[in-house]
């Protein structure tokens, strides 16, 4: 409910929001989280904590706000941002720039720590280079994969000046969002439509599989793996479409669900409990697609507080949780979705979620923290 979620506002449209990551053995629940902004005179990369844990209203409603950390400026719009480790953040930049930062957490401040100035770049006819955007990243320390507007896919690793690997023309037209699917292989989504499989101990600079939408060629703007199941994949696009995948078989979607009215920006998996997925789109919305349980079951007292759930008819009981992402039809057998912003007007750009925790992020220029998810 709405009542459970915090709000800071900030003078900046919030382009990315990602959860610092918790150490392996932790139990407590995130407790700092960055943000990236854009279409800012000065846009800006900065840390907040959540807020203080102590501080429990009489209603048992945290009180406390979002503080501010630390921030740094940041060269162009953030388009992408993904946490290294603990204290290392890499940033893609609209210039084409791939930026790591440092959280130095002993005096709060933020550092740069490696930039590759033009990790992405048109060619013109005079040869002089014009930036082109960096649209995803993604780690898996050392390594950081990124991918751009020029179709070119690197591989950096943070402690080396230049790229290990990069593709020059992996694609044609604008790549848009990557994911690992294994350690050697990743999973890209471009502009017409269509995923991608690279193998990058292949020398070869070819996909090793092509999967695309059906004759739409709608672009695609967001891909998560499902954190246990490696052979599925969920994409957002244009068209505010969610589409579920299974990369073992078919080069089609196992199925497309209506979702966004207005282009879906990120898809995320809970990473600790798939079969809850989270996505957010330019049309205002923050949905939650649960698939965990019979919905018969669910009780009614979850149309209370505003929240606008929609039920759909049940016809088996007892599916395991995987094949609830690939059934032809999820929403057939068992889903439950819950727009988690009711009277959301503007863009919701980003969000991330990590145990109990929400973070999202509007054009609105708002950040908000939602810390008890599955209450």
């Amino acid at each position: 409910a709405m009542e459970d979620v915090c709000a800071k506002f900030v003078s900046q449209k919030i382009s990315k929001t990602r959860w610092r990551p918790l150490p392996a053995a932790a139990l407590q629940p995130p407790d700092l989280f960055a943000t990236g902004s854009w279409d800012n005179e000065d846009n800006r990369i900065s840390i907040w904590s959540v807020g203080d844990l102590g501080n429990v209203g009489l209603s048992g409603d945290y009180q406390a706000e979002p503080q501010l950390l630390c921030d740094i400026r940041h060269n162009g719009d953030v388009m992408d941002m993904q946490f290294l480790d603990q204290e290392r953040i890499v940033v893609a930049s609209s210039t084409g720039a791939v930026t790591v930062f440092r959280h130095h957490q002993s005096n709060q401040t933020l550092s740069v720590n490696r930039r590759w100035e033009k990790a992405h770049y048109h060619v013109d006819q005079e040869t002089s280079c014009g930036g082109a955007a960096c649209t995803g990243v993604i780690c898996n320390n050392p390594e950081i994969v990124t991918v751009g507007e020029d179709g070119r896919i690197n591989l950096f690793r943070a402690d080396q000046k230049d790229a290990v690997r990069t593709i020059d023309n992996a694609d044609s037209s604008t790549l848009h969002a990557v994911t690992f699917l294994r350690t050697t292989e990743i999973l890209t989504v471009n502009s017409i439509g269509q995923l991608k499989i690279w193998d990058l101990r292949q020398q070869r600079n070819e996909p090793s599989q092509i999967f695309s939408l059906t004759g739409d060629r709608v672009p695609l703007h967001c891909v998560d793996r499902h954190p246990n199941q490696q052979h599925i994949v969920a994409t957002g696009g244009q068209d505010g479409m969610l589409s579920i995948w299974d990369i073992r078989q078919d080069t089609m979607p196992v199925s497309l669900l209506n979702a966004h009215e207005a282009e879906m920006w990120e898809v995320h998996f809970h990473p600790s409990n798939p079969d809850h997925l989270f996505t957010c789109s330019e049309d205002g919305s923050l949905w939650h697609w649960d698939t965990s349980t019979d919905i018969s079951e669910k009780q009614s007292f979850l149309h209370q507080g505003g929240r606008s759930t929609t039920y759909f008819s049940h016809n088996t009981t007892n599916q395991s949780v995987v094949s609830a992402w690939l059934s032809n039809d999820p929403t057939k057998d068992r889903m439950e979705i819950t727009n988690l912003i009711p009277n959301q007007t503007l863009s919701v750009n980003s969000l991330d979620v990590l145990g109990p925790c929400l973070v999202y992020g509007t054009d609105a220029e708002a950040i908000y923290v939602n810390r008890q998810l599955f209450a």
